[in-house]
């Protein structure tokens, strides 16, 4: 029989880590985070990290696991995850993983598709028309051939708009069909899936104060020292906010319009949350975090 989890997910600002917590605290749990942000050392205010007195005594798996220079995808962040699940299991505690990054949910989950390795010659192919036409313009063509896919991820979300291109260069079918076809299989886990969100007004409020927050604890500061020892080209410094806040400091954007640009980014990203995890079969209840049970 497969291991029984909890997963608490759904949209940023929509009080996941607080919901975790205190659900953890209920049920003897600990938790398992699935933030592709989190995951980062020194990626801690504009990501939300929760402090050691925000998590009370609850452990939290999977926070600064790796350096930004390394690379991290939805296969290993599975990986990583199910060692932790593991862990919780054997010491007779509930895994509650928590997060919003919906493609390694998935992965955890149900698993990944399998795909053909990325090919060289249309690799550097498609990478070159991306440099001439922008990432912006090759995601207006992906939504041409699998507008499935595209709706989940960025415009300018240039790597994953390149490998969807290349899956269907090399297999004739859209990504988002295979992983459509793939997420039918049997789940890897019993999950008990509850997806958070708030009234749209309510959540924009709780965005904006979020961003405000992040700003007074000291982001600036973070994301100073974040690129004088990784530079503006590590992949979580492309991450929504700290990507706005990297603009402040190396184009001279003035911070409140940087703030502004965070908040339009945020609210953004949380339509494309939605979009996942309503597309994807997790299951679960739709709920706001006042009311996990």
């Amino acid at each position: 029989m497969t291991a029984k989890i909890v997963v608490i997910a759904g949209v940023t600002a929509a009080s996941k880590t607080a919901a975790a917590i205190a659900l953890a605290k209920r049920r003897d749990g600990e938790l398992v985070g699935a933030d592709s942000v989190q995951v980062y050392r020194g990626f801690d205010i504009g990501s939300a990290k929760p402090t050691v007195e925000e998590l009370d005594g609850v452990p939290h798996h999977l926070l600064d696991v790796v350096d930004p220079d390394e690379p991290i995808d939805a296969g290993r962040y599975a990986e990583l995850a199910d060692a932790a699940i593991a862990d919780v299991i054997a010491r007779g505690k509930l895994p509650v993983v928590v997060g919003g990054t919906g493609l390694w949910l998935g992965a955890l989950v149900r698993g990944l598709v399998a795909l053909p390795r990325p090919e060289p010659a249309l690799r550097a192919a498609l990478e070159a028309k991306a440099d001439e036409v922008g990432a912006p313009a090759m995601h207006a063509h992906l939504t041409t051939v699998d507008p499935g896919y595209a709706a989940k991820i960025h415009p300018n979300d240039r790597r994953r708009i390149l490998r969807a291109l290349e899956v269907l260069e090399q297999t004739g079918r859209p990504l988002g069909e295979l992983q459509a076809e793939h997420a039918k299989g049997s789940p890897r886990y019993r999950t008990e899936t509850y997806l958070l969100d708030r009234p749209r007004a309510d959540l924009h409020l709780a965005i904006r104060a979020r961003i405000e927050a992040m700003l007074a604890a000291g982001w600036v500061d973070e994301v100073r020292a974040l690129l004088e020892r990784w530079g503006p080209d590590c992949r979580p410094m492309q991450s929504v906010g700290y990507r706005q806040i990297a603009e402040h400091l190396l184009e001279g954007v003035p911070i409140e319009e940087a703030a502004q640009r965070a908040y339009k980014a945020t609210r953004i990203y949380t339509r494309r949350q939605r979009t996942w995890f309503r597309g994807e079969p997790l299951g679960g209840t739709w709920t706001e975090a006042e009311r996990v049970p």
